[in-house]
């Protein structure tokens, strides 16, 4: 067997040993819930910090950014659903209400935290108020960030196409087309999201070069998930028979699950490739021109 491909086997076979005996599938319940969960009150907590800011059009940017990556049949009840929460008065910006929404949209963070723990193979040395606190900090750099692009999409842009069309109207009509790419955007926001989450969120310390395995990983299957879902949904499932009124609930968690997995599934594949060090082996012995009858590194098992 060529060694890559025994490397690469290693490397799988131990992610999915590992995903099975440390409860991942249990962990992506866990993630699915809290997420469900987590959503409303982010975009409530999220909504009322960013008419403080200025940012109106938050809600409606926030729920592209979220949704645009789920499959159309899950995500526009859920998005129907959100904008009538959204539209509810509340008070001002430091109530209980918003201050409890911004506590249970962490509750999200700090799954996710957890399962990556689980999936690193590491221990959280870290106080739980500190835990706690950085994730109540994502949330709120979540919601700038959210503001922040919404006010450069309502005020900043309709300003560069007018200047644009004013100058270089060949260069407006490129500008439309990049800007009415809401997808893309949308990706890019997610890759940056999850390169965050995988090197900051969970104990211990990961280079960039560490992550970008996982990222891909989970990109590329939830791209393929979303897809086969989206089509399963349409072909063969029928949900209303089994769960009634119930069923969209239902159909968004069973999707969350599946994203749950893919996201632990990521997070134990660059465990294993960090395990067996396989970055180093892949420089040593296939980009430094190592003469083939000399022998390979080791690969050093470190345990779990």
């Amino acid at each position: 067997m060529p060694r890559i491909v025994r490397i690469f086997y290693e490397v799988v076979y131990d992610a999915i040993c590992h995903l099975i005996e440390d409860d991942g599938f249990a962990m992506a319940s866990h993630i699915a819930l809290s997420t469900l969960l987590a959503v409303f009150p982010f975009l409530i907590f999220g909504t009322t910090l960013a008419t403080f800011l200025g940012a109106d059009q938050f809600s409606s940017t926030a729920i592209h950014l979220i949704f645009d990556t789920w499959p159309d049949v899950i995500a526009k009840p859920l998005a129907d659903e959100v904008l009538q929460v959204l539209t509810i008065p509340r008070g001002g910006l430091l109530t209980v209400s918003v201050l409890a929404a911004a506590y249970f949209a962490s509750n999200g963070v700090e799954a996710l935290r957890i399962s990556l723990n689980r999936a690193y193979r590491v221990q959280e040395t870290r106080p739980w108020y500190f835990t706690r606190l950085a994730s109540l900090g994502y949330v709120l750099i979540a919601v700038i960030i959210f503001a922040a692009i919404s006010i450069v999409l309502v005020a900043a842009i309709p300003l560069a196409l007018d200047y644009a069309r004013l100058w270089s109207p060949l260069l407006a009509e490129t500008l439309e087309v990049v800007f009415s790419w809401r997808v893309y955007g949308t990706l890019f926001v997610l890759t940056v999201a999850l390169f965050v989450v995988h090197l900051w969120l969970p104990a211990g310390r990961r280079r960039v070069f560490d992550v970008v395995p996982g990222v891909l990983v989970t990109l590329l299957l939830w791209l393929a998930g979303a897809l086969i879902f989206a089509y399963y949904l349409s072909a063969f499932a029928n949900y209303t028979a089994t769960y009634a009124g119930l069923a969209s609930v239902m159909i968004v968690l069973i999707f969350l699950y599946m994203i749950g997995v893919i996201f632990i599934v990521g997070a134990e594949i660059n465990a294993a490739l960090l395990k067996f060090r396989v970055r180093a082996i892949f420089a040593h012995n296939f980009l430094s021109g190592q003469p083939k009858g000399s022998k390979p590194d080791k690969t050093a098992n470190i345990g779990r």
